[in-house]
């Protein structure tokens, strides 16, 4: 029995497989190169840890949001994989997979989503799983939701590149900012796992992508002047 996660939403590949022994996890920056590189990397790792093809049972993937060709790339191979072993799937928000990474129980996560606006959430710790106290939104670095308390922990691409207007807007919610973190499998896998032991994986063709932008580039006179 074996589980694989996968996430292709930013410039990383993530792949994430369980084991006899635990979770086997391996990451590599690759930037806009996922298509090219998933598949290679994932019989790569299925090599080094033994694990057959045909002893998967389930994927799960980042569902978004994040870079658009990532996340259909993602969500694409994800299928495939599905449709040809006759497994379920289970999409997991790139945000929550975020949050998961934080020691405490406050995570306040953001994304670069290019074009001067970050995808941003709020989640607290409740019990073994994580409470969304500010659904996955579009919003410009100045003015995202405000959470009600302090002792909040940033999180993700959004503080690298908007790091000012981020703890400008935030102030004291903010505890401590984490901008190098990235959705990776690893906590994909870990949310994952007892949504398929729930029952509540998919079927492949009922794959779910969350986008929360449909126009993907500034036109010419929208850009900002240089």
């Amino acid at each position: 029995m074996a589980f694989l996660a996968l996430d292709t939403s930013t410039e990383h590949l993530s792949l994430a497989l369980t084991t006899p022994t635990g979770i086997v996890a391996r990451d590599w920056h690759v930037g806009q190169r996922h298509a090219e590189h998933s598949l290679p990397y994932l019989e790569a790792l299925l090599i080094e840890t033994g694990i057959a093809r045909e002893q998967i049972e389930g994927v799960a993937y980042g569902m978004g949001p994040g870079s658009f060709t990532g996340l259909r790339i993602g969500c694409g191979i994800a299928q495939g994989l599905a449709f040809g072993l006759g497994v379920p799937l289970i999409g997991i928000c790139t945000l929550e997979a975020l949050a998961a990474q934080v020691d405490g129980d406050r995570a306040y996560v953001c994304l670069d989503a290019r074009m001067n606006q970050v995808y941003v959430a709020a989640y607290e710790r409740d019990g073994s799983r994580w409470h969304e106290v500010i659904p996955p939104t579009l919003a410009d670095p100045d003015a995202v939701p405000l959470p009600d308390t302090d002792g909040w922990i940033g999180l993700g691409s959004g503080f690298a590149a908007y790091g000012d207007a981020l703890t400008g807007h935030l102030g004291a919610h903010l505890a401590s900012t984490l901008p190098d973190r990235f959705p990776r499998a690893v906590e994909i896998l870990t949310l994952a796992l007892p949504r398929f032991a729930a029952g509540e994986a998919l079927a492949p063709h009922d794959a779910p992508l969350l986008y929360l932008r449909d126009k993907v580039a500034l036109k010419t006179h929208e850009r900002p002047k240089k």
